[in-house]
Order: structure tokens, then sequence, then C-alpha cells
């Protein structure tokens, strides 16, 4: 009982000095800093900082039981070892029972504007992925786009640089990742694919858990911040997926893989809009296809457009936002060899609905999802979606 109460005095007391004020969530695109980014940026009295966000989700699809899920809690720790180096890390608890580490890196700061980084990192790609606190995004699921075409949360182990160029309003990022994994033995002299056309790439992420490497891959991001306002962001990734030893010789057990995104910010009085628009060729899928009997398509492409308007008082602490988000996106954008696209995976989003901060780092969202696809008989089922975010 005595180590009890003194490991929770000791956490009480880290916080406390650790934060010299409670920092408000920015609506400015220009100003907005994510997690990792907030605890970098040097806001706090002491060496170590603590934080945390987590989101408690409902979701009904029309006409089924609704579900009620304590979707994710993550704690943020970070350390500043001197004026020029500092540690992030953030640890994940999903759905109450899974855990794992989103990120946990060193940042060098080696000179102004210029920064080192090494260690488990998100790929800079899109807005989400590395924006995805709940108070930063409408909606009380995250686009479909950032977890199908990106996909969010989507992070390896890598190293690279990134800082600003103030002169010219641009940011930049640029790191050498581990890629996909796409491939691993079936244990009967086969091999299992790991990709597939519903979801793309998502299953192949590796997440930093004894990952297996091949060849690196290049992933940049310039963001531009010149307009008042405004924040443009250009994203690219190449490079190959990875295959364990035992079937790398195997023709056909990875994929070359070159993505391109662009998204675009905007703040105004008490508008908001934002938009994305991602695209993706997959080489060597019908290859892929071939060895591993999967349906992975050759080009993912989505896009999304949304505008919210805050309908409380400018100036005024809290802040209710209506929005409308359309979204289209598809993992058979193209297909390789005989492989005939299937229409079910070219599907659309309408969201709408309100989100409602009832303090800084605290928001209550509510909304409704119509939902379909391409086919003519597509039975995509509509959802209404109730969540409590925080961050802080």
């Amino acid at each position: 009982m005595r180590q009890l109460f003194l490991l929770s005095a000791l956490l009480f007391s880290t916080t406390f000095f650790a934060q010299t004020r409670t920092d408000s969530i920015q609506f400015d695109p220009q100003k907005q800093l994510n997690a990792a980014q907030r605890i970098l940026s040097g806001n706090y009295a002491s060496a170590v900082t603590l934080g945390a966000y987590g989101e408690m989700l409902y979701n009904q699809p029309e006409g089924q039981n609704g579900e009620i899920d304590v979707q994710r809690l993550v704690v943020l720790l970070g350390y500043r070892f001197d004026d020029r180096t500092q540690f992030v890390t953030e640890i994940e608890f999903e759905h109450v029972e899974e855990v794992f580490v989103e990120q946990a890196f060193v940042n060098y700061n080696a000179a102004p504007n210029f920064n080192i980084r090494g260690g488990l990192m998100l790929v800079p790609m899109g807005i989400v992925n590395e924006f995805h606190e709940p108070t930063t995004f409408n909606g009380t699921e995250r686009p479909a786009i950032d977890n199908v075409i990106v996909p969010t949360t989507w992070r390896e182990l890598g190293v690279g640089v990134t800082g600003r160029f103030n002169s010219i309003s641009l940011g930049y990022q640029a790191y050498l990742f581990n890629g996909f994994k796409s491939a691993e033995a079936d244990g009967e002299g086969g091999v299992t694919g790991i990709l597939r056309g519903s979801n793309g790439l998502r299953s192949g992420r590796q997440k930093g858990i004894q990952s297996t490497i091949d060849q690196p891959n290049l992933s940049t991001k310039l963001d531009y911040y010149g307009i008042r306002g405004l924040r443009l962001g250009f994203s690219t990734y190449f490079g190959r997926t990875q295959a364990e030893d035992d079937v790398e010789t195997f023709d056909g057990s990875d994929i070359g893989i070159s993505m391109l995104g662009l998204d675009a910010r905007y703040a105004y009085n008490r508008f908001t809009a934002r938009g994305q628009f991602i695209y993706a060729s997959l080489s060597d899928t019908e290859a892929y296809n071939n060895l591993t009997g999967r349906d992975l398509g050759s080009a993912l492409q989505g896009w999304y457009v949304e505008g919210a308007y805050n309908l409380l008082p400018t100036g005024q602490r809290q802040k209710l936002f209506a929005f409308a988000r359309y979204e289209a996106f598809n993992t058979h954008a193209d297909t390789d060899g005989t492989l005939t696209a299937n229409e079910a995976y070219d599907r659309t989003d309408v969201t709408t609905g309100l989100t409602y901060h009832i303090a800084p780092g605290v928001v209550v969202k509510g909304d409704y999802q119509f939902r379909s696809n391409a086919l003519d008989d597509g039975d995509v089922t509509d959802r209404l979606n109730f969540g409590i975010g925080v961050w802080f």
C-alpha cells in the first residue's frame, strides 16, 4: 500500500510540475500541434511530461445491435535530456484488451529548424495519421480513407529529419522507414499473403513488432503555411513491401508502392474546412495474387471534402461545430492481370453531425453516416455514432 501511495504521489507531482498551463486546442491549422509536437514544444516546467488522449464510442448500425467501446486510451510520456535532446513515446490501449506502442523516438535538435529523429514514428501521410487526437477532427470515427487507404495509425521504425524554412513558410519531413509486410510462410512450404483487396495495405503494418526488413522505404512531407488560416500538405511514400527470409525468394512475395497525398486545412472566423486526396500505385500485384491467392488491387485511391461551422459566438470558450463530410475511396481503383475490380470496394460515405467542445481538450460528438458502394444491390448499413473524446 505504501508503494502504491508513493507511486501515485510521484505521478501527481510529475503531472503538476511538468505542465505549466493547460494547452488550448487550436482550430487555426497553422498553429495546430499533435500530441508529440506538444511534448517537443518545450511548454513545460520540468524534464518529465505526461499526458493522454482517449475515445469512448457508441456505434449503432441501422437494424442491428449497437456497440459500445473504449476504443482507445493513449498515454503520452516525454523526457527532456537537455536543451537539444528529447524522448517521446505513446502507449496505446485498444478496446481495453490490446496494448501497443504507438510512438517511441528520440528527437535531437541539431541546428535551428533542423531535427534528427530515430525510432518508432508516424508516417507523415495525409492529415489524420499525424493529427488523430479526438479533439482535432470532426466525426465520431476517423475518416474511412484514413483507415483503409493511408492506413491510420501507420507507424514504423526508421530515422529521418524534420524542420522548417520559416523564410518561405515551409515545413519538411523526410524519413527512411521499414515497410509493410506482404507475405509469410504458411508452415506447409507455401506462402500466406497478408495484403488483400478489401483494405489494401492496412494488414501489412508491422508497428515495430519484431519487424522484418529487407530494404528501407522513403517517406517525405512538405507543409506550406504562407497564407493566413491555410495549411497545405504534400506527402510521398516510395519503396517495396517486406517478406520473411524463407519466402522472399518467391516471385510475387513483395510488391512496389508509390503513394502520393495532398491535403488542405483552412479556418476563417467560425468556419473551418479540410480536404484530402490519396493515390497509391502498387506494382507486381498480379504475381502477388497468383502466389498468395489474394485479390490485391494495383491502385488505391480516396478523397474527401469537409466543411464545418461553429454555431456559438466567436470568442466563447465552448464551440459547437455543425459539419458535413463527403468521401469516396476505392481499394480496387485499378487491377492487374485477370483480376476483375470488385465494385464492393468502391465506397462512398456521407457523414453529417455535431462536434461540441465543452472545454479545451474535451469533446462530445454525434453524427450519422450514409454509406454505400458501387454494386447495384450493394448493402452497406448506414450508421449512427456518438462519442466522447479527451486530450490533455
